[in-house]
């Protein structure tokens, strides 16, 4: 990113029906439309939460359904670094063995979801108003039933690629990422790849129902966990000290809080900001032309910097995430401890955000490493792969601008990254930036939405399997 953009660039079964020309857009027939939302169904009912040991079931229950469609034994695997954590590698073999595999990712881990949080049960898929609820519809279950569909349906049509396509799902992306670490470390020759398309970032930009802005994430921010804590002698509650654990660690927290990094409008900022403005209008379209401008309008910086969506893409940010004090209502505290967790600019210098945490935390806090940051480089979109983009995305959304962007979260293509093989993230799902739900109450996704990414990501695999474009 910090390159020129040049550089960058059934229980039962159910048969979906959808309104007017969606059915041809989509380009799915009724069998593939089942066979889609029954695999997101069996996905969303696997609780695979960390602690639970069931991505093994999950990644299984996938491998059962290719094995079922007529995948070799010897092609699809389930393994993983322990017992309790399942990752499925599944390979089409391609004609031509001198051209390197593409490598298709998603994961099937999600995070917690209580019951009593939800209106819906977060474990059990639910159709409602045109909408698909339940924990991982997003993130990133969709994107594991996108692949292991298109999987079936190209060995239905007995679709041989030129190169080989290699499918990976891995089970612990939401917490410790340590599978798709020890599958390169372990097991390269399984998932070694030209380059990687991640079904866990990237998408379709809507607002009012129309399509906006098509996303391709080139790099990630980098994620790092501080723990903040304050420890006292504690004593009788009736006795109170004005040096109390929790108030000096509320003052750290406070600081943390009002503390604004310094904005860096980086290459796939500038770019994204660029394209963002050609769908926009009014002040907004202004406010993200002049935040691209070189020098950047601080007007227009300040504004954006208000949305969190855009603020995110502007600077490093660190925020508290869990707090925790005290061992009884009738004693002093004497232990204040809370996380604060920080998304790092690439470009950012790590240590220098450690330095600002200890610094904004402030004498008489203790500062712990608890995840160290792990950097990666951002993945190059040369003019000939983002053309190949963009003439796919015209062809089932005209008139869609495409954009490089850098996601705000965190994704295993960190880590494909670091091992040489370019990644991008396409989930190609569409979603409202007013209204992302990943990780929080009522997670959905417009079932129409989900079977138009589905049948896109069946034509980008066919495209790039054809006819491969060398980052």
């Amino acid at each position: 990113m910090r390159n020129s953009i040049s550089c960058l660039f059934a229980t039962f079964l159910f048969a979906v029906a959808l309104p007017g020309d969606s059915v041809a857009q989509a380009g799915l027939s009724l069998d593939d439309r089942t066979l889609a939302r029954d695999i997101l169904r069996q996905l969303i009912h696997i609780e695979t939460t960390e602690g639970k040991g069931t991505t093994p079931l999950a990644a299984q229950a996938m491998a059962d359904r290719l094995l079922a469609a007529g995948f070799p034994r010897e092609d699809v695997r389930v393994l993983g670094p322990n017992p309790r954590t399942g990752n499925l590698v599944a390979r089409l073999k391609g004609r031509d063995a001198r051209v390197r595999p593409i490598l298709l990712m998603a994961h099937i881990d999600v995070v917690p979801a209580l019951r009593e949080d939800w209106s819906v049960d977060p474990w059990t898929l639910l159709e409602r108003d045109g909408w698909l609820y339940g924990r991982g519809t997003t993130d990133n279950k969709a994107g594991a039933a996108m692949l292991v569909t298109n999987f079936i349906r190209m060995t239905r049509e007995n679709w041989q690629p030129r190169r080989d396509v290699i499918v990976v799902l891995t089970g612990d992306e939401e917490t410790s990422q340590a599978s798709i670490q020890w599958l390169l470390d372990e097991h390269r020759d399984l998932i070694n790849a030209e380059l990687a398309l991640n079904a866990d970032s990237g998408g379709l930009i809507v607002k009012s129902g129309r399509p906006r802005l098509f996303t391709v994430q080139a790099s990630e921010k980098i994620y790092a966990d501080y723990a903040l804590e304050v420890t006292d002698r504690g004593g009788h509650s009736s006795l109170a000290r004005p040096d109390n654990p929790i108030y000096t660690l509320a003052d750290a927290l406070r600081r943390v809080a009002e503390y604004r990094f310094p904005v860096n409008v980086t290459d796939v900022a500038r770019t994204f900001f660029e394209r963002s403005a050609l769908v926009e209008t009014g002040q907004f379209a202004a406010d993200l032309r002049a935040a691209a401008a070189i020098p950047p309008d601080a007007g227009a910086l300040a504004r954006l910097s208000a949305l969190p969506f855009y603020n995110a893409r502007l600077r490093t940010t660190c925020v508290a995430t869990r707090v925790e004090a005290g061992h009884a209502n009738n004693a002093l505290p004497q232990l204040a401890r809370a996380v604060i967790n920080c998304r790092i600019l690439p470009g950012d210098p790590a240590a220098q955000v450690e330095t600002t945490v200890r610094r904004l935390a402030g004498d008489g806090v203790k500062v712990t490493v608890i995840s160290p940051p792990v950097t990666s480089p951002p993945s190059p979109l040369t003019p000939a792969m983002f053309g190949r983009l963009e003439r796919l995305v015209a062809t089932q959304w005209p008139g869609v601008p495409v954009a490089p962007v850098m996601e705000a979260g965190a994704t295993d293509g960190l880590f494909v990254r670091r091992a040489g093989i370019p990644t991008y993230g396409i989930s190609a799902l569409a979603e409202n930036p007013d209204d992302i739900r990943a990780h929080g109450k009522d997670e959905r996704v417009e079932l129409r939405a989900f079977l138009e990414a589905t049948q896109f990501w069946y034509r980008m695999v066919k495209t790039f399997a054809e006819q491969p474009v060398a980052p």
